[in-house]
């Protein structure tokens, strides 16, 4: 996910200004004759093209505190952390109020979904588990046997994972968090390990958690990083038949064409493409 902040700009907009300013007084004449046009304002969705008719949705999270939101999204995706796996996004409340005012969405997507942040610090990290357990006391299974005391492998690495989407759902203040879809975002700018079983493990802890409480799970990243990360996933994983939400195109059209990409698991499909514009991401269905 891009987590930085962004801030639209129109080189056409730019030109129009520094017109105005040294001809002045024949400004709307000269628009008028040539056809020229304002920039479009930073929160209008642009037009996937091709006589395609899409309605976008956006995805937003911490970069955008105190900063506008889009516009009248079909469907909106809200980020729960704070950039890292172990933390909250500030301002996750707001953001799931502007996602819940939506009220008209012709996509197959549900109005709100949230996503997360997923990493693999091992004993870099400011916690890291030793044992089978959480919550304290609370028995979890774990396909990789037994996590042990200083254990990078991927048993500690799988109960890290079941541990963070335990903390997502219970302790940022999601209410009824069964109810969401939850997208998984995996990307180079966090921690991981180049064990890339225990990389999945993460991964597969996180899903048997929101899947263990009804909730949805889904896969965020691009091919590349994917492949860096994590690599093939078998039909014996849990990651294998989820959707994908594939990061990398550059317009409208582009994020259009992409749905028919290979999806990230080879069990999955492609659900939803990004792009940028105007400051903004733009999410397209793949309906």
């Amino acid at each position: 996910m891009h987590e930085n902040p962004r801030h639209g700009y129109s080189l056409r907009g730019h030109i129009a200004v520094g017109f105005r300013l040294a001809l002045l007084a024949t400004f709307c004449l000269l628009m008028t004759a040539l056809g020229l046009a304002m920039a479009p304002a930073a929160s209008a969705a642009p037009s996937p093209g091709d006589g395609a008719e899409q309605a976008l949705g956006n995805d937003i999270s911490w970069p955008q505190c105190g900063e506008d939101f889009p516009d009248a999204p079909a469907f909106g995706i809200v980020g729960v952390n704070n950039g890292l796996a172990n933390t909250t996004n500030p301002c996750l409340a707001e953001q799931l109020r502007w996602a819940e005012a939506i009220s008209v969405n012709p996509t197959s997507q549900p109005s709100v979904a949230l996503y997360v942040n997923t990493a693999n610090p091992g004993l870099a990290g400011s916690w890291w588990p030793t044992s089978n357990e959480y919550p304290a006391g609370q028995a979890v299974a774990n396909p990789y046997g037994t996590c042990k005391t200083k254990d990078v492998g991927a048993a500690c690495a799988y109960m890290y994972g079941y541990a963070k989407a335990y903390d997502n759902a219970h302790t940022r203040g999601i209410e009824s968090p069964e109810e969401y879809l939850w997208w998984l975002d995996v990307e180079t700018d966090n921690s991981w390990s180049t064990d890339r079983n225990a990389n999945r493990a993460v991964l597969e802890g996180m899903t048997a958690f929101y899947q263990g409480i009804g909730a949805g799970v889904g896969i965020y990243s691009s091919s590349y990083q994917w492949r860096l990360i994590v690599g093939i996933v078998e039909e014996s994983s849990n990651l294998y038949g989820l959707p994908s939400w594939l990061a990398g195109a550059r317009t409208a059209s582009g994020a259009e064409a992409k749905c028919s990409d290979a999806p990230l698991t080879a069990g999955g499909d492609v659900a939803l493409t990004q792009f940028v514009s105007h400051g903004f991401d733009y999410d397209y269905s793949c309906d």
